[in-house]
């Protein structure tokens, strides 16, 4: 079949950028796999009038108003492989025949790689985050944890004494300079220098290499991430290299750089924030209704 615009991606961001074009009469194909960053929360925070409302209740949502409009497609499988062709994009779906669309927008997300440490990735979304703006009200000012992994931890070290008493775990990975330590110091923050061997307990324990326990009630980390699709990669899109991973490079429109071809999201934002991805999917619909319109 031949669509207007195929979104691959059909998560806030994915719905968001299929609404503008929706409404605008165009035709759409949502290709979903399913596998939205946030799925193993419990409730998404941050978002005005979904305040926490869990994840799938949210998406549920959103799908059901973007599918009320008659000219939107969508197809729960995987996209394969997408190329340019004279006249659009031919997009390879898993299950189902091939389908052609003028334009591209790419809601693809990104996937976290979680620090190897054991207990960490059955806590992930639970008691173990990313995003103190998601998750760090919730914790009602109370303990919490950094893991250091990169230096980039130093970040997050000075963020969360806002929501809480907080304590820095270097874990080998991080070795703060004289300077870091006058700020870290200045902001209230504890600094374990020791090695965790584990994170244990019902709630959230962290169980040091010497034997000591120190109770949580939630931390953080930083991941390290990588794009949740080769498809930019394949179409040619170029990509900017950020301290956590790389992200599709994008104009202020959300156009990549490839013609044709919009990416919005995580993918293209490192922010993984609700909000954002609805506002930069909300943008590359537009944008990429614009293109159409007046053959950008």
């Amino acid at each position: 079949m031949d669509y207007d615009v195929v979104i691959i991606g059909g998560s806030y961001a994915g719905m968001s950028a299929g609404m503008q074009l929706a409404r605008a009469r165009r035709s759409v194909l949502v290709i979903d796999a399913g596998q939205r960053r946030n799925r193993y929360a419990a409730a998404s925070h941050g978002f005005l009038t979904g305040d926490g409302t869990p994840p799938d209740a949210l998406a549920a949502q959103g799908r059901a108003q973007l599918l009320a409009y008659g000219t939107v497609d969508w197809r729960e499988a995987q996209a394969q492989r997408a190329e340019k062709t004279e006249d659009g994009f031919l997009v390879l779906v898993d299950g189902m025949s091939a389908v052609k669309g003028k334009r591209i927008i790419l809601a693809t997300g990104i996937v976290d790689h979680l620090p190897d440490l054991p207990g960490l990735a059955e806590r992930w979304g639970r008691t173990v985050f990313h995003c103190p703006y998601c998750h760090g009200y919730e914790l009602q000012q109370g303990r919490i944890g950094v893991l250091a992994s990169s230096p980039l931890s130093m970040h997050h070290a000075l963020m969360l004494p806002d929501w809480g008493e907080t304590t820095f775990f270097l874990n080998g990975s991080f070795a703060p300079d004289t300077e870091q330590l006058a700020a870290l110091r200045a902001r209230g923050v504890h600094i374990q220098d020791g090695m965790i061997e584990r994170l244990a307990g019902e709630t959230l324990d962290v169980v040091m290499k010497d034997g000591r326990i120190i109770p949580l009630d939630g931390l953080f980390t930083i991941t390290r991430i990588l794009p949740g699709s080769p498809i930019a990669a394949q179409l040619g899109c170029e990509f900017d290299e950020m301290p956590m991973g790389l992200q599709i490079r994008t104009d202020s429109t959300q156009a990549s750089s490839v013609p044709g071809v919009f990416a919005c999201g995580d993918a293209a934002r490192l922010a993984g924030n609700v909000a954002l991805a609805v506002g930069d999917g909300a943008m590359a619909g537009v944008a990429a209704h614009r293109s159409l319109m007046f053959g950008l």
